[in-house]
């Protein structure tokens, strides 16, 4: 998982806002029955609900080929500010 933040567009559009993400890079979540894992971020979940429904289920080759692994995507949650960007895989 990787965070990134896009301080100049903060500064123009957002109205400030204290935690507006607390997710840590490197951590690891994991979902069983493809539920929302504890901790996770529910916005981020909305994000990366469909393709862990779709993995979880024997889908795979996301977008034609897009990932080297046909069993995994990367993701990020839709926060334009502050992106974060998750690696879907099957365990």
């Amino acid at each position: 998982m990787r965070k990134c933040h896009h301080a100049d567009l903060s500064a123009l559009y957002e109205n400030p806002i204290e935690h507006a993400c607390d997710m840590e890079e490197g951590a690891v979540y994991t979902s069983y029955n493809a539920e929302k894992p504890a901790r996770l971020c529910a916005s981020a979940w909305l994000s990366l609900q469909p393709f862990v429904m779709a993995l979880a289920h024997g889908g795979e080759n996301f977008y034609d080929g897009w990932m080297k692994n046909p069993k995994s995507a990367m993701v990020s949650c839709n926060d334009g500010f502050r992106p974060v960007s998750f690696l879907v895989e099957v365990m």
